[in-house]
């Protein structure tokens, strides 16, 4: 037999599991449109392939189909179409430093990131702490005075008295 293309794959497990377009729109939560698209392998009607691609997964996941194997047919297909064939502009590779940072920190847990840079913070406010705190001790202005002996300005008679005119 040969293999059928992803849109008769979609229809006739539709069909043999009765459900109507609007059922699996409503469960899919795929437009009827882009349903009916989609088993017409009417690909133009879609933006872009992410969104085929979505809704295929989703049709072929609901209809219990083999999704690797729907996945890799609708790669080939994809492929053929002129509008589809090559990647969007938006993907060419660029790699910058920026890029390659970004792609890292977009890998990075983000529970694990938030709780290391908070330990890092802690410590770091530790270290800095105990390093003023001992630099305040060392430059005590007061340390190496002399006691001091208080002496009056006027050689210790009496205070002076405000001049009233």
């Amino acid at each position: 037999m040969a293999m059928s293309t992803v849109a008769e794959q979609l229809r006739v497990a539709r069909e043999a599991r009765k459900l109507t377009i609007p059922q699996v729109a409503e469960v899919t939560k795929i437009r009827t449109d882009h349903i009916r698209a989609l088993e017409e392998g009417n690909f133009n009607f879609f933006s872009a392939p992410i969104y085929i691609r979505g809704s295929v997964k989703n049709y072929a996941t609901l209809l219990k189909l083999d999704v690797p194997q729907i996945m890799a047919a609708l790669n080939i297909e994809l492929g053929r179409t002129e509008k589809f064939s090559e990647p969007p502009p938006l993907t060419e590779a660029s790699n910058t430093p920026i890029d390659r940072l970004m792609f890292l920190l977009s890998k990075l847990n983000w529970k694990v990131g938030v709780v290391g840079a908070v330990v890092l913070g802690i410590a770091l406010a530790v270290f800095v702490g105990s390093f003023a705190w001992r630099h305040h001790k060392r430059s005590d202005p007061l340390t190496g005075l002399q006691p001091a002996v208080y002496q009056s300005a006027n050689s210790g008679q009496t205070l002076p008295l405000a001049s009233h005119r």
